[in-house]
């Protein structure tokens, strides 16, 4: 392994969510530039050519990832929603609709390109797809007076290099991707990449289709700062190595959020994933998983809220930001989700809702684990399409 040099948004992000500091950072930049996870699809059709304007509607239409908001079962609500929704006079249509960063780009990016609506109101992307976003003008302006708890963001995240002063967004949630193994099949647990290429789990491992996640965890593994200049040949020659192991059959498929659902059914016994993911089903199908990362280190990303250029109602938008940039808010999606909250205060609410989840690694990091956590570096435009071109034709075969 190469010696790590600090990065300074890792630094930042460890300044603002470690145990000791949560209250105490000082500014730094932001804390990602990686990727996300895959969903459920759905309905992005739409018409027009408006620009983002108030208008007078009261429905708000929000894409999000698959388990990336708190869910009640029994009621099959969603319960700080639902109270968002009595408190504003807002209907949400909540929809599940990103499978991933790539997928659900390709199927709205042609229509913002035209000035279309795309049909949502706000989007919640991972940081490289928000820079691309933000730098072709496919996102509209935050209001800041009708934000007013844009202050709450931890300042490791207030003043990233892809959107300076946040004007355009606001993240949703930052987390980890790691190893994750079913603790019955593989009891002695997962600690390096290398582990997932042993002999007795041909055909039932499971990769990410997002490839800083999937490209970077093996990259790591190969001895390569990701968070540091890196060249084609060392990017490439860890898309060799998966491509020898879905070629093997070692790799049952390559995967978006769906990955949760080959683990659940016991088609794939160990994959590459998200850590909130893991805690949710975890929490929902009993406690048969375990997650870590791996002995060479992590990829750590952020997920960012963010207003379609063509949003029929930017102001309910807004007012959908504010309510959960609330410490108590965000602290009651954090104790869901179990990802990293970005929200200053929401700690300390999280301690009267649950100790144990106040005290997690995974929500407010320690030192120890941001320290075994890298930041995939920004690609050029012309990286980004050489390297997404040569990862599709893996994944696709």
């Amino acid at each position: 392994m190469t010696e790590k040099h600090p990065d300074p948004r890792i630094e930042a992000l460890r300044q603002a969510m470690s145990r000791r500091n949560f209250l105490a950072a000082v500014g730094a930049t932001g804390a990602a530039a990686g990727l996300a996870a895959c969903g459920t699809g759905g309905s992005t059709s739409g018409s027009g050519s408006t620009p983002a304007s108030s208008g007078d509607s009261k429905t708000i239409t929000w894409a999000n990832w698959t388990l990336y908001l708190d869910y009640d079962k029994e009621s099959k609500t969603y319960p700080s929603l639902a109270r968002f929704e009595k408190e504003s006079g807002y209907t949400v249509e909540y929809r599940e609709d990103i499978e991933d960063n790539t997928q659900f780009n390709g199927k709205v990016a042609p229509q913002l390109a035209n000035g279309q609506n795309i049909g949502y109101d706000l989007v919640t992307l991972t940081d490289w797809l928000a820079t691309e976003w933000i730098r072709k003008g496919y996102v509209a302006e935050i209001d800041a007076a009708n934000v007013p708890n844009k202050k709450n963001i931890l300042p490791a995240l207030a003043d990233v290099p892809f959107d300076p002063g946040r004007q355009y967004s606001l993240t949703w949630q930052s987390g980890f991707a790691g190893l994750v193994w079913n603790k019955e099949k593989l009891p002695n647990g997962l600690k390096t990449v290398d582990d997932l290429w042993k002999p007795e789990l041909a055909g039932k491992v499971v990769m990410l289709s997002e490839m800083r996640d999937t490209i970077g965890l093996i990259m790591l593994s190969q001895g390569v700062d990701i968070s540091e200049p890196f060249t084609s040949d060392q990017f490439n020659a860890a898309l060799d190595v998966l491509q020898q192991q879905v070629d093997s059959g070692q790799v049952k498929q390559v995967k978006g959020n769906s990955y949760k659902e080959d683990l659940i059914n016991e088609q794939a016994y160990a994959s590459f994933g998200w850590s909130g993911d893991i805690f949710q089903i975890n929490a929902e199908n009993g406690d048969k998983w375990g997650f870590a990362l791996p002995e060479t280190g992590g990829t750590l990303w952020s997920d960012n809220l963010l207003i379609p250029s063509t949003a029929a109602n930017k102001t309910g938008a807004e007012e959908l930001m504010n309510f959960y940039y609330d410490p108590k808010n965000a602290a009651e999606v954090a104790a869901y989700v179990n990802y990293v909250c970005p929200v200053k205060g929401a700690k300390e609410e999280m301690e009267k809702i649950d100790p144990k989840l106040a005290a997690s690694e995974w929500i407010f990091p320690t030192d120890a684990t941001l320290d075994n956590a890298y930041v995939f570096r920004p690609l050029t435009p012309e990286e980004q399409a050489e390297y997404s071109e040569s990862f599709g034709r893996v994944i696709q075969g």
